[in-house]
């Protein structure tokens, strides 16, 4: 199982880092060996924060190994397609083919997200239409001259972009998602990744849940006459490394409900984060280990982000080697 490392850049609006501490946490990440990507949040009016693409550049410019992508891009659909295409492009030149973008609808509940529907005049329902097409869109951009698109949101006449991006053919891009509802709701969600994406990222913890959602996943993929060993799968969850496991949570739900704006069960704390001593934290993944994902984006839950990162790096991820 491969590990990534998600930045809190919503945590410089309350303290836990500062933008020069997470600039040298991708730094540490990219020279210690033990991870393989670097993750930031995105998002505009919804869940505010550093802004994703400026600090992903930043980053690229300090890494030399890792991936770097946003984990996920909730802001897509809101973006210019064009004018994104362009600074992806931009970007992965900067990081020389490192970069993968994680697309999402960006639903928000908080009120920041009826905010930003009202501002960009964006109903939910229209989300999901918006990130396909934004998707075909960006392919097409990338790998093609002369680009005539018409869709439902967008259109094109003749557009060539230059440069084109690093990666060849094109930057991977995946789709993230944790639909809630009747199954075929769910599978619908789906059977977007497996026609759309080349990869799946979601923050559902429960094992079982993760279990059945990634064997779908992949029986959609074969449906579609896919190879589903080529589509990447990633967990995004959280860890806090301390002797006890009771104070670890603890800071952990002061973390995520400052993250959040909410006040989340400490049930949903516990299912999501690997908390307490080494061998609990290295058991607590070994599970989705277990189960057969491929990638752990793991966020530090903690003000000390350089104390627990160097835990991490130092005392978790030896156990997978």
């Amino acid at each position: 199982m491969r590990f990534g490392l998600t930045l809190p850049n919503r945590g410089v609006l309350f303290g836990a880092i500062t933008p020069e501490q997470m600039l040298e946490m991708g730094e540490i990440a990219d020279g210690s060996g033990r991870f393989d990507d670097l993750w930031v949040g995105d998002s505009l009016l919804g869940k505010p924060r550093m802004e994703s693409m400026t600090l992903m550049a930043a980053l690229a410019g300090r890494t030399r190994r890792v991936r770097i992508g946003p984990a996920c891009m909730a802001s897509l659909p809101l973006r210019d397609p064009l004018l994104l295409a362009y600074q992806w492009a931009s970007l992965d030149l900067i990081a020389a083919g490192r970069t993968v973008l994680v697309a999402c609808t960006g639903i928000v509940p908080q009120a920041g997200g009826a905010l930003e529907a009202a501002h960009y005049g964006l109903d939910n329902k229209d989300r999901a239409g918006r990130l396909v097409e934004w998707i075909t869109i960006l392919k097409r951009l990338w790998t093609e001259d002369a680009v005539d698109f018409e869709g439902r949101y967008y259109r094109l006449r003749g557009i060539t972009m230059e440069p084109k991006p690093f990666a060849k053919p094109r930057p991977p891009i995946w789709i993230a998602n944790n639909a809630i509802g009747p199954r075929e709701v769910v599978e619908r969600t789906h059977r977007r990744v497996a026609r759309h994406a080349d990869g799946w990222m979601t923050s559902l913890s429960d094992p079982d849940e993760v279990d059945w959602r990634l064997r779908d996943v992949r029986e959609k993929a074969v449906a579609l006459g896919r190879n589903p060993d080529e589509l990447e799968t990633c967990l995004y969850h959280n860890i806090n490394v301390q002797p006890d496991r009771e104070a670890a949570l603890a800071e952990s739900k002061r973390f995520l409900d400052a993250y959040y704006m909410t006040d989340m069960p400490m049930e949903e704390v516990a299912g999501w984060t690997a908390a307490g001593s080494v061998a609990e934290c290295v058991e607590h993944l070994r599970v989705y280990e277990r189960i057969g994902v491929q990638t752990m984006a793991l966020r530090c839950t903690s003000w000390d982000q350089m104390g627990h990162l160097r835990r991490v790096v130092d005392e978790v991820l030896p156990h997978f080697a």
